[in-house]
């Protein structure tokens, strides 16, 4: 019992320094957002209590209802392309030798450690519709390039392919998933006929299926958060004076503004759990639809 008593407060002792953490940066401001939110806050005057009148206000706020669709369509479209882009590098890694894999394993890592604020400015560069290069390759088949950061329709879809810019953790995550799957099991589907095709969906698909629920969640979270590129590129000093366009408008962009540009914090407060919810109960659906198609080795689910 000693000695087990020793090895609990060691493991404590180790698991302080998060614990500490998570209190002070974590829990703590957020029972005080959750305070907030049923104020009239603006920091320079102590906190107004106002019930939920911040609540009612997220219902009639014509912008919340905008930038939370278009946070929404963008993380419907960024999540299954960030996944089918980063599996297919995964698959063409898994083939390669481990040396030249190593390589563009590395290449492929190497945007994730871009600063977000480059990668927004990044993107006026390359989908500028007057001389960006992304419609000069387009010209040189004869496409005629859309209007990328002005026109509503194709902000997001050029937001998107941006994102696409950086899926090197996801790229590792499936390579690793991909390595672990039994050759045997390809050697036998080989062997009683199976293409391509049924091999990728009977036993790759449900051999990482771990894997890929796992990227769903995280990529979701992120894509329902998504601020940086959008905000640098649409939002920043120099854009805001010309950017007239609510289709990059997304639900964290609108919470920052409202917290810092008008000190609205008490109502940015509720707005933030209102996303806290949203997220907690996409979570949720996730977590329960995963019962029927994640695949854990044992055969449980």
């Amino acid at each position: 019992m000693r000695r087990r008593t020793k090895e609990a407060w060691a493991a404590y002792a180790f698991l302080s320094p998060w614990m500490i953490g998570f209190v002070v940066f974590m829990a703590i401001p957020m029972i005080a957002s959750l305070v907030l939110s049923f104020t009239d806050y603006d920091a320079l005057r102590p906190p107004d209590a106002v019930g939920w009148a911040n609540y009612r206000r997220l219902l009639e706020d014509p912008a919340v209802r905008t930038s939370l669709g278009n946070t929404l369509v963008y993380t419907v479209m960024a999540v299954p392309a960030t996944m089918a882009v980063s599996l297919a590098l995964a698959s063409l890694l898994a083939r390669a030798g481990r040396r030249s894999a190593g390589f563009f394993r590395t290449v492929f890592y190497l945007p994730e450690i871009t600063p977000k604020v480059a990668v927004g400015v990044l993107f006026l560069i390359l989908f500028n519709g007057q001389a960006g290069l992304v419609n000069a390759a387009l010209g040189l088949v004869g496409i005629d390039g859309p209007q990328w950061s002005t026109d509503g329709p194709w902000v997001k879809p050029g937001l998107v392919l941006m994102h696409l810019w950086s899926v090197g953790s996801t790229v590792i995550i499936y390579l690793a998933a991909l390595r672990g799957v039994p050759r045997e099991l390809y050697e036998a589907a080989e062997l009683d006929g199976a293409t391509a095709w049924q091999r990728f969906r009977r036993i790759t698909v449900p051999m990482i299926s771990g894997a890929l629920f796992f990227t769903l969640i995280v990529q979701t979270i992120a894509a329902l958060q998504s601020f940086d590129e959008a905000y640098t590129a649409f939002y920043g000093s120099a854009a805001s004076a010309t950017y007239s366009n609510d289709a990059a408008l997304f639900y964290l962009i609108h919470l920052f503004r409202q917290a810092f540009e008008f000190l609205h914090l008490g109502y940015a407060s509720a707005m933030a759990w209102l996303l806290f919810v949203v997220i907690l109960a996409i979570t949720l659906v996730q977590v329960r639809l995963s019962r029927r198609f994640v695949h854990y080795e044992g055969g449980d689910r």
